[in-house]
């Protein structure tokens, strides 16, 4: 196995774009490296991206957003008041991913880029209208958060292509998010059903709103008729009622050990509620 530690992106995606055989970058490393460990993968070229300059911090963009570099952990990101503030919903499907210790070393990008459709950082990004910044071996282009993952463990990144920065939007005024899961557990579990939730509220009125629910479809499903249910609303019982239909409608869910496909279908539809009240209230000034 080569080991690469390159200084700059565009060197990052000429080194994947030359490799010959398996590649795999490695920025927290809690993903690849129990993969190395359990010999699930056997990489020709590992490239540390770490290295490079801003891949651990936070920053305000231009239109006040934030840039949220690769090698963010998850701990600093609940540590960042200011972005736990715009983006609590982003902030709390991190903080549910592994131990104290791996909240040291697990990353976004990580959890997004091993495209599990369980994975509990992905629902909050896609609510919240996340872009990847992506560069490659031609250059740059900005993906939707949403289009990244393909499928259990596959993205729609092309060889030589790496996520160089997660973009989050500015919030605005009267915005709330939040994220929800169900596990058999306490902690430290895979999600069975997740759900977030973004909206904007002008008054008491929702004016916009994002539903995504995961672990209920190959892929992290962002639900527009949900959305649509409680849109022009005050998120009254006949608009949770609709949400709660269209959430159960979009679930496409497998049979397993954890949970059967009607069970994880109405627990969809018990989080899409839960997380648009949590939500709500947030965008109307409550503190949850």
């Amino acid at each position: 196995m080569r080991y690469h530690a390159p200084q700059t992106f565009e060197e990052a995606a000429q080194l994947a774009a030359q490799a010959p055989g398996v590649t795999r970058f490695l920025a927290g490393g809690t993903d690849v490296l129990v993969q190395l460990r359990a010999a699930m993968v056997r990489p020709d070229d590992l490239i540390d991206i770490k290295k490079i300059p801003g891949t651990a911090e936070i920053s305000r963009t231009a239109d006040e957003g934030w840039r949220i570099g690769v090698a963010v952990a998850g701990a600093q990101l609940g540590a960042h008041a200011g972005l736990k503030a715009d983006w609590p919903g982003v902030v709390e499907g991190m903080e549910l991913v592994g131990s104290t210790q791996v909240q040291g070393r697990a990353t976004l990008t990580g959890n997004l880029c091993n495209g599990s459709p369980a994975a509990d950082s992905v629902p909050g990004l896609v609510a919240a209208g996340a872009v990847a910044e992506i560069t490659g071996p031609t250059g740059k282009r900005t993906v939707a958060v949403e289009d990244i993952p393909t499928g259990p463990g596959r993205t729609s990144l092309t060889k030589g292509e790496v996520i160089s920065a997660l973009l989050l939007p500015p919030r605005g005024a009267h915005g709330g998010d939040a994220y929800l899961r169900f596990i058999p557990r306490t902690e430290m579990d895979i999600a069975v059903v997740g759900c977030a939730v973004s909206l904007t509220v002008e008054g008491a009125t929702i004016t916009a709103a994002r539903v995504v629910l995961g672990a209920v479809a190959p892929t992290v499903r962002l639900v527009p008729d949900a959305a649509k249910a409680i849109i022009g609303t005050a998120l009254d019982d006949a608009a949770l009622a609709a949400l709660t239909k269209a959430a159960e409608a979009a679930c496409s869910p497998i049979d397993d050990k954890r949970g059967t496909i009607a069970f994880r279908t109405e627990v969809a539809g018990v989080l899409a509620r839960r997380a648009a009240r949590i939500a709500y209230d947030r965008a109307r000034g409550g503190k949850q």
